[in-house]
């Protein structure tokens, strides 16, 4: 076998930010959680700028100084605080409400404010805030009220007004804009149903651009005027437009597609309202890309960019060439090891193509490689062709890995991702079924030894595919997964509850369908081993989840729960994830 921990250190560099002088602020996990490192030229060799055990989540340079603020929580509880890092090094705690979230809004044009949304005030909604650049933690102005998810998107060009957003569920959004001195919201995006307004960005013609699916299936690139006026400006009939980064003086932006899970960028000069002139694509590994953060001068933007054999670095591109600045390390695999993806689509059980990555060892053995089914969470996500170390300590020592878009994962269409709501939530399951059957049929797989294995939303799907089709899974792995719908919604975090009943369905409403498909109630039709792994600091799906589930199955299969008491949502801290997964292939050695 193959050393897991090696492949556990290959490191990754993202998170871009580019300073007024042209140093590129990025995050790498060299240390074993990110952290802030900086770059004055491509290559050269980093310097690291922040030194926490804790996870750095974002940053962001100053437009006009070489100041930055990034974000970090504590023990993954996702109360993230605000941070001002100092070219000499010196860091000042910005938010000082270790009790509150707070999401990071933007500067101002001209550096001195910059804005944020808290729960601070009401954990269930978050309020907008304001605060001067050197300020010193306390003196942050509250300029509105929220009543529900809120979040910012930047300052108006001169200063006085915020582009907000206002979240009634992940399908669902609005678009207002904030005069700051006065705390007056108007709302620009009326609208019946539901209808997704994000990425928003201010334009230099007076308007604002962002992504939306009003009246089409897909996600289109539009212009919003600030009388509430929507004009497409890039659709595609296809595929999702999916981000957009727009910069002022000189007036451009940049645009990406998610073409299959696969991102293609697009560089455009604006030329009027609305009006675009194509003039690059940037030259980047196949696969996924994005983060992209423009630099002051207009000319060139930092991004990030990884694919199936290529783990994640930070690139420039400069308008015409694209440079990687960053060498994370392979930690001495030989990435000519690596193992790519096949994009295929598999029939399910009402007809319907489920799109999906395969990756198979680089040597089959006879009768078939042993297959890894990963789930990613949401639902509303996308698995996508992104370097992943774990699944290429797989694919090294024999396994072939899976990674199915069951339906309710975007990037197919608006369509798509509602076919799993509420009461359709076990279709989504039955995809499953489908896939490991396809496998099965496959020569180049053993159908006797299929793995199930899932995060989030996708530990669900692990639990209730074991319990719906029991004979089907060699072994099972939940990571932070919701085994009764009930409980989850009841003890998950108060500003989630609404966002997730609009998904799984309300407990006013469908308590009962919620226990009648909640895996914990059917725990005794399991009949293949499970592996649990959970955060105790988890705010969102709470740990009580991953207890219920191991002592139910531990009556009826062998069962492993594994519990960290400094992690969230997931394992952040390399250590933490070097005992998680090697006790995993242990587990999944003695089993499959």
């Amino acid at each position: 076998m193959r050393d897991i921990e090696r492949y556990l250190n290959v490191r990754a560099a993202y998170g871009g930010s580019l300073s007024p002088s042209g140093r590129l602020a990025f995050l790498m996990d060299t240390t074993g959680t990110p952290q802030v490192w900086t770059l004055d030229e491509p290559g050269a060799w980093p310097e690291q700028r922040t030194f926490y055990d804790e996870s750095v989540s974002f940053c962001s340079y100053s437009p006009e100084r070489d100041h930055l603020v990034f974000g970090m929580d504590e023990g993954g509880d996702e109360n993230t605080q605000l941070h001002r890092l100092d070219p000499d090094g010196t860091v000042t705690d910005l938010t000082r409400h270790p009790e509150a979230r707070h999401h990071w809004g933007g500067w101002s044009e001209d550096g001195d404010h910059f804005a944020f949304t808290s729960n601070r005030r009401d954990p269930a909604v978050f309020d907008v805030y304001v605060q001067d650049w050197d300020a010193t933690g306390t003196d942050a102005e509250l300029v509105f009220e929220g009543e529900g998810i809120v979040g910012v998107s930047g300052f108006s060009p001169d200063g006085t007004k915020l582009v907000t957003s206002e979240v009634h569920h992940n399908f669902d959004a609005d678009v207002y804009v904030l005069d700051v001195a006065s705390g007056e919201r108007t709302h620009l995006t009326p609208h019946e149903g539901d209808v997704r307004y994000g990425g928003v960005e201010w334009g230099p013609d007076g308007g604002l651009y962002l992504t939306t699916d009003e009246d089409a299936d897909h996600l289109y690139l539009a212009r919003l005027t600030l009388d509430g006026e929507l004009t497409p400006v890039v659709q595609d009939e296809v595929w999702n437009v999916d981000g957009v980064a727009v910069h002022r003086d000189p007036d451009r932006l940049v645009y990406s597609r998610n073409v299959d899970g696969y991102t293609d960028l697009t560089v455009a000069d604006i030329d009027g309202p609305g009006e675009l002139t194509e003039t690059a694509s940037p030259d980047l590994p196949e696969g996924v890309a994005g983060g992209v953060s423009w630099g002051p001068d207009g000319e060139t933007f930092a991004l990030s960019a990884s694919g199936s054999t290529t783990n994640t670095n930070a690139y420039v591109f400069d308008g015409e060439e694209t440079t990687r600045w960053t060498n994370a390390s392979t930690a001495g695999v030989d990435p000519e090891t690596f193992s790519a993806r096949e994009l295929v689509h598999v029939e399910s059980f009402d007809d319907r193509d489920v799109p999906g990555y395969l990756s198979l060892p680089q040597t089959v053995p006879e009768g078939g490689a042993p297959v890894i089914v990963d789930v990613h969470g949401g639902p509303e996500s996308q698995r996508r062709p992104s370097f992943s170390a774990l699944n290429q300590y797989f694919l090294a020592n024999g396994y072939a890995v899976f990674e199915p878009n069951i339906r309710g994962s975007t990037g197919y269409g608006r369509a798509y991702t509602h076919l799993d709501d509420v009461e359709k939530r076990m279709d989504s399951i039955a995809d499953l079924n489908a896939c490991a059957a396809w496998l099965a049929a496959r020569d180049d797989v053993d159908g006797d030894r299929i793995v199930v294995k899932g995060g989030s939303y996708g530990g669900f799907a692990v639990l209730a595919a074991l319990t719906e089709y029991p004979d089907r899974w060699a072994a099972g792995v939940d990571i932070v997964g919701i085994a009764n719908f009930v409980t989850f919604l009841e003890n998950t975090a108060d500003w989630r509850r609404e966002n997730r009943e609009a998904e799984y369905g309300s407990l006013a409403e469908d308590r009962e369908f919620l226990e009648s498909i909640s895996p914990v109630h059917r725990a005794d039709r399991i009949r293949a081993p499970l592996f649990v792994v959970h955060g105790a600091n988890d705010p969102r799906v709470p740990l009580g989840e991953a207890e219920q589930i191991a002592d139910a199955a531990a009556e009826h299969v062998p069962t492993e729960l594994l519990v960290f008491d400094d992690e969230g949502h997931g394992l952040s801290k390399r250590e933490n994830r070097i005992e998680a997964y090697t006790k995993m292939v242990e587990f999944l050695d003695e089993h499959v």
